[in-house]
């Protein structure tokens, strides 16, 4: 699993020119979901995710977590976040699980987040086309890729 992790002040998902859903301060997650991810994959980047200081403390340093300021989290799937650019001009996207695979992975994933954080974690919709507005706070932007834990 690989993931595009941003600290937002606030961020929206539109779909047909309609808000699906929005939060204020908190993190806009961009997901993709590889072949090979399992439960163990869930786990550890839900935990991660959960517990990233990266929000102010009285000393302004980054030493908050989202669980810590009670901050609101947005996650929306991006399968195009294993594309492969190696040959070419167009992207492959061989690396990106099929929905039959992602779907179940990205559901676990959102339910697994959901229980380690207060607020109602807030979705896209998987495999729409969708518009993301957001302002990013800071700005502060993370990739984590799970196959790159050690």
């Amino acid at each position: 699993m690989r993931a595009v992790i941003q600290r937002v002040k606030k961020a929206t998902v539109t779909i047909d020119e309609k808000t699906f859903s929005a939060i204020q301060h908190g993190l806009l997650i961009l997901l993709g979901i590889e072949e090979t991810d399992t439960q163990e994959d869930i786990s550890w980047l839900s935990q991660k995710i959960a517990l990233l200081r990266i929000f102010a403390d009285e000393n302004d340093l980054m030493n908050k977590s989202v669980t810590d300021v009670h901050g609101e989290i947005m996650i929306v799937s991006q399968f195009t976040l294993f594309a492969s650019t190696k040959k070419g001009n167009r992207p492959s996207f061989i690396r990106s699980a099929k929905p039959d695979i992602a779907i179940p992975l990205y559901e676990n994933f959102i339910g697994a987040v959901q229980q380690l954080t207060p607020n109602t974690v807030q979705t896209g919709v998987f495999g729409a086309d969708m518009q993301i507005s957001l302002i990013n706070d800071g700005p502060v932007t993370i990739i984590i890729d799970t196959k790159n834990k050690e």
